[in-house]
């Protein structure tokens, strides 16, 4: 089993070597971009035949309200990781929210199903450990894109393994149950995000490029001490369209 293991990384170690662009239009945060756009191809497909035409459908037969009452659970689900993080970065004011937060949504919300907090003007402040390690000062190395995940960089796939760790979802004990809400969660987030793939198609000549331009500016301004934007939320996609979220994505969202 641990041989296996080595088998593997040593593989995609050798794959991502092999990756390296050079040339005088490389760009230097993305020494990988020959494996990237490989991977960047690979997701973008498996998107399209896939996982957008579930969530389309998701979204076509499930009624607003639910979709919000989903939406409203794993964002409290997330802001409990938050929470963790924003400690992690001893941030008090940033902690105090997140955990009245928390405490709000989760006691008089349903269990996260309403989002009380939000009416109350608490503010959210969403964190993930890639951010913490930035807080810290572990620079993010070169950008990458994950299978499924998307756009990432070394420092965030390490945060990500950690996110994935602490995120409640993941840790439900039955296994049935973590599995529906995982899917459920992907398909989701997914949906949200329709109107944005939209615009995307429709605005980008490189959707690569702009996909790893977006990403690497929004990671430096949400760790480079940037002025702090009121978080912008895609509750639903006709509420909203043609928007990013700041902290998100398509876990797609690590």
């Amino acid at each position: 089993m641990k041989y296996s293991l080595c088998r593997a990384m040593a593989a995609l170690a050798m794959a991502l070597l092999q990756g390296c662009a050079t040339g005088p239009n490389a760009n230097p945060a993305d020494p990988l971009e020959p494996f990237n756009r490989t991977m960047f191809t690979f997701n973008d497909g498996l998107d399209r035949a896939v996982i957008k035409p579930v969530s389309t459908a998701y979204q076509d037969v499930t009624p607003e309200l639910v979709r919000r009452g989903a939406t409203n659970f794993f964002g409290n689900i997330s802001d409990a990781w938050s929470l963790v993080n924003n400690v992690l970065q001893f941030k008090p004011q940033a902690s105090a929210e997140s955990f009245f937060r928390v405490a709000v949504n989760t006691f008089w919300g349903l269990g996260g199903i309403l989002d009380i907090a939000s009416e109350m003007r608490l503010r959210k402040h969403t964190m993930d450990f890639g951010q913490t390690l930035g807080y810290w000062g572990v620079a993010p190395g070169p950008y990458l894109v994950l299978p499924l995940l998307g756009p990432s960089s070394v420092r965030d796939s390490v945060g990500t393994l950690v996110d994935m760790q602490g995120n409640l979802v993941n840790r439900a004990d039955n296994v049935p149950v973590r599995n529906s809400l995982i899917v459920l969660r992907a398909v989701n987030t997914r949906a949200r995000l329709l109107g944005v793939g939209d615009v995307l198609d429709q605005a980008a000549l490189d959707k690569y490029s702009f996909a790893r331009d977006i990403y690497l500016q929004r990671r430096s301004n949400s760790i480079g001490g940037a002025a702090v934007q009121p978080e912008e939320r895609y509750d639903l996609p006709e509420a909203v369209p043609g928007k990013a979220r700041p902290d998100t994505t398509v876990p797609a969202a690590r």
